[in-house]
């Protein structure tokens, strides 16, 4: 049977908050999860901090899911800094919004409480129904329909509608069912992310280094709910037997670690949570689109998280797919037919390309410790300080926003 106008395999952030807009713009959706529903109501930490742009906290604040986030979960990044080597050794790359017409890069969030927020509001949202410990069996798309196979425990479903969205990931197992493939590139290296309490106030500024074989940054984070004490996210990039290596560390010896990399510009560091370590693998889906399926979030798009901006992608997706339906509705077309989606597919590649090309080349040139290529960060470095068009561009993605350029005066 139908059971409504879209189905959606995932639970995640970019999931959830598809289902959200989707509602609001007068869709039904069926979310199919294989966690168990407690899993989702309370996530646990995962050590990942999320920032958002502009337009990505726009549309959590229209959905409603950015007001049920505390105070506490809730941080703002005022300035960006990029060293290449060890912090202090050469000036660094100063990023912020002046221009912008915003006094701030952006926000950064945990992830486990966007996946809260969005949970709460789907689960009480009309239109949504979501389906816990789901695991998707099969799928097909035919002329009309789009269906999915699941089982819950030992017992076989199977649900239908005019769409299928796949948001299951960068590991999508529905993007290889509907014979979708991927190029994938393994980093052969792993991030380690963890809390810290730190000394001194940290400006509510980001700093990305560059070091030799390891990469740190310091995200700052909102003080901590119980002491007031100021915290920091270490993000930790290294090859995979370095970062078992560390992981076996004792956590004062971490601590010690990190803050001794990072100069001691905050004073002495302490963990503050558990150590979480992820392998470094960039996805980019050869198609976003299909006969009556779509991929959202990282199952088209996942990027390295040196700028933390993957989830922003996701969102932009969610915008640009739910304006796509919209409009075929509007047209009297149905939202499953060849045109709504490859408008989809065009857009949202043309946006998230260069952002997901441009990630990358970073990553490159900033792990790569060759003689040439460190002259060249240095080059670029001194680029972005003497050419402020290049400079606005970077913030330009940063914030989501477009540099507002001073009008020219006439002449008398």
């Amino acid at each position: 049977m139908q059971h409504s106008d879209v189905l959606i395999v995932g639970a995640g952030p970019v999931g959830l908050t598809l289902s959200l807009a989707l509602a609001r713009a007068g869709f039904s959706s069926t979310v199919l999860e294989q966690q168990p529903a407690q899993a989702l109501a309370s996530p646990a930490f995962d050590g990942r901090e999320i920032a958002l742009t502009h337009p990505s906290r726009a549309l959590l604040m229209q959905l409603g899911s950015w007001q049920r986030l505390a105070a506490h979960e809730v941080g703002l990044l005022r300035e960006a800094q990029v060293h290449n080597a060890a912090v202090g050794r050469h000036r660094p790359m100063q990023l912020h919004a002046g221009g912008t017409g915003a006094d701030n890069l952006g926000w950064i969030v945990p992830n486990h409480a966007l996946r809260r927020s969005a949970w709460e509001l789907a689960s009480t949202t009309a239109g949504i129904e979501l389906v816990t410990e789901a695991r998707v069996q099969q799928v097909q798309t035919d002329a009309a329909q789009a269906r999915v196979s699941f089982t819950q425990g030992e017992r076989p479903f199977s649900v239908q509608a005019p769409l299928l969205v796949a948001a299951d990931s960068r590991f999508s197992g529905v993007r290889r069912m509907l014979g979708i493939g991927a190029s994938m590139h393994d980093f052969g290296r792993s991030v380690i992310v963890c809390r810290m309490r730190v000394e001194k106030d940290h400006g509510e500024i980001t700093h990305e280094c560059f070091d030799h074989h390891s990469t740190l940054a310091i995200l700052p984070l909102p003080r901590g709910p119980e002491d007031g004490h100021p915290q920091v996210s270490a993000v930790v990039t290294v090859d995979g037997a370095q970062a078992q290596r560390l992981l076996e560390l004792a956590p004062e010896d971490y601590a010690a670690r990190i803050a001794a990399q990072f100069q001691h510009r905050l004073g002495a560091m302490q963990l503050v949570s558990e150590r979480i370590s992820y392998p470094l693998v960039a996805v980019w889906a050869h198609h976003f689109a299909g006969p009556r399926c779509a991929l959202a979030g990282d199952a088209a798009v996942g990027t390295h998280p040196v700028t933390a901006h993957g989830f922003n992608i996701g969102l932009s997706g969610v915008r640009t797919l739910v304006q796509a339906l919209s409009l075929a509705r509007r047209r009297g077309l149905d939202i499953g037919s060849t045109w709504p989606l490859t408008r989809y597919e065009r857009r949202h590649r043309l946006h998230a390309w260069p952002i997901f090309a441009g990630t990358n080349a970073i990553v490159r040139l900033y792990t790569d410790e060759r003689p040439p290529a460190r002259l060249l960060r240095r080059a670029v470095l001194s680029a972005s300080q003497n050419f402020p068009p290049l400079k606005a561009a970077i913030v330009s993605q940063l914030t989501g926003r477009r540099p507002r350029w001073p009008r020219a005066t006439p002449h008398a």
